[in-house]
């Protein structure tokens, strides 16, 4: 491991301890505080935001990705109102979920308590630098960044905004640390640092996540990639339908809840995709499809649809659209191509829409909404952390709770095991 690495992780360590023993009102007013500079700050973090939007454009980086780099001093206060609502949720740190009393007069409970150092790697989001701050933060833990290079300029001034919060209010600013080597080594090292970090969190795509996970030693957090489906039931109330795959498709095309793939019963095809043609040709949406579905399109652009686009996260204006018989085979294809994010059923059918609840495996299934809501705000968490479509220790928008573990707490009055 490097020396630069070892010494950031050295002092994210023995900042864990002394933010740990925070309590709620001081970890609050730093968050107030930071929010309140983000604000005062905002000319300076736009000036180092508009380096990398200029690079990105030089450098060809897709508009939806662009859009995911720019802040605006509108984005900025509500990166700010999120850490002040981050502030207003209640501190997990402390909870007490339970105490029993054993046969031999022991009073086991559980206690929630920090994870420690949590490092978190992730792409061109400038955002994610407040809103895991904050999170991490609330939740009693330091934490190490590693952005994208091509939001470094926007990563760098954030955090130097929130250095002086914790300056500002005698705390220590190793609670907060950002890797300034944008080389894969350095991430590697980060990946490997086991004596000082106690989880992982990748946030971005599915190269970044793949790497994370197989170059890490110390415990790793699946987070993100979206292959999100909607399936449109025989029984689907077609006004609803389609206003619900038009915002899922097209209210932000770059992002992990965005849909990327519709199915649609055999019996609602024709009425379905003319309707959806006409919506989708306005921005416009390049469908992938089966023949049969590619001949009731008139206006959209199209293409014939191949295996790889069942299991394709396009985050842009492409979606692909696939035939069913019938709720099963909805189910099936689903289980078979997703990426255990978020899945959606528009249906009047009660027993259908109770089927596809209870047998689609992912971290969030709707009925009769788009999957757009899955977010950590939206569920009431605060600003999430990240999504995780893995199954231990947390699934889903991960807020404040998930950054936390437990011990074991024990009461006893001279008891000895015989």
């Amino acid at each position: 491991m490097s020396e630069y690495i070892n010494e950031l992780g050295s002092k994210a360590k023995a900042a864990s301890r002394k933010i740990g023993r925070l309590d709620t009102q001081a970890k609050n007013e730093l968050l107030y505080k930071a929010a309140d500079l983000l604000e005062e700050k905002a000319s300076q973090i736009l000036v180092a935001n508009q380096v990398d939007l200029e690079t990105a454009k030089a450098n060809g980086m897709p508009k939806p990705l662009q859009d995911r780099l720019l802040l605006t001093e509108a984005r900025i206060h509500s990166i700010a109102n999120g850490m002040r609502e981050v502030a207003a949720l209640a501190d997990p740190v402390g909870e007490v979920l339970e105490m029993k009393k054993r046969p031999n007069g022991l009073l086991i409970g559980r206690q929630r308590v920090p994870l420690g150092v949590v490092a978190v790697i992730y792409e061109a989001r400038p955002n994610v630098t407040a809103d895991v701050f904050a999170l991490c933060l609330k939740s009693g833990n330091a934490v190490i960044l590693k952005g994208g290079k091509d939001a470094a300029h926007s990563n760098e001034a954030i955090v130097d905004v929130l250095k002086e919060a914790l300056a500002a209010c005698n705390l220590t600013e190793d609670a907060v640390s950002i890797l300034t080597d944008n080389s894969r080594e350095a991430s590697r090292d980060l990946m490997r640092c086991n004596e000082y970090v106690d989880v992982l969190i990748p946030r971005g795509g599915a190269g970044l996540i793949r790497s994370c996970v197989e170059n890490a030693t110390v415990p790793v957090i699946e987070t993100g990639t979206g292959n999100c489906h909607i399936y449109v039931d025989e029984s689907a109330d077609l006004d609803m339908a389609i206003n619900i795959v038009i915002n899922g498709k097209t209210q932000r095309v770059g992002v992990c809840n965005a849909v990327e793939s519709l199915l649609v019963h055999r019996s609602r095809v024709k009425e379905v995709i003319r309707r959806l043609d006409q919506e989708f040709a306005k921005y416009p949406v390049l469908i992938h499809a089966e023949p049969e579905v590619l001949e009731l399109i008139t206006l959209s652009p199209k293409k014939e649809a191949t295996e790889q686009d069942w299991k394709t996260e396009y985050l842009d204006y492409e979606i692909s659209i696939k035939v069913v018989d019938s709720v099963e085979e909805a189910i099936d294809h689903i289980n078979a191509n997703n990426t255990g994010h978020s899945e959606a059923i528009v249906t009047e059918n009660y027993t259908n829409a109770q089927k596809f609840l209870n047998e689609v495996d992912a971290a969030a299934v709707y009925v009769n909404a788009s999957t757009r809501f899955t977010d950590g705000n939206e569920f009431g968490l605060g600003a999430e952390i990240g999504i995780s479509t893995q199954k231990l220790h947390a699934r889903g928008p991960m807020g404040l709770d998930a950054l936390t573990s437990t011990k074991f707490i024990i009461y006893g009055n001279g008891q000895i095991r015989p």
